[in-house]
């Protein structure tokens, strides 16, 4: 029941983060600050999911659970890479719309 309980809370945890991510695609008004809420929801709601995974399937299967360790740490890897390769996209986006200007 315990286990059940942590799993719910970290999955609710990785819940709230991903509606911050959304709220903050919606009301930031930049796209540079719009880069920053989903890539840091991304990567801890990630990792709460993840986390929620392995105490779940180390709890039903009594051994512990660390091959989905694999699946966080290519996301971590993945999104900051993802996120450095938009940003450069935004600022050469706006360098050429002031020089057509």
């Amino acid at each position: 029941m315990i286990v059940d309980a942590v799993v719910a809370l970290l999955l609710l945890v990785s819940g709230v983060l991903v509606l911050a991510a959304a709220t903050g695609l919606l009301r930031l008004p930049d796209f540079a600050l719009r880069m920053h809420a989903p890539a840091l929801a991304n990567t801890l709601g990630s990792w709460a999911v993840t986390l929620a995974s392995v105490v779940h399937l180390t709890a039903a299967t009594s051994r512990l659970a660390l091959h989905h360790w694999a699946i966080i740490i290519l996301l971590a890897i993945t999104v900051p890479v993802t996120t450095a390769l938009l940003a450069r996209a935004g600022l050469f986006r706006d360098r050429s719309a002031r020089v057509a200007e």
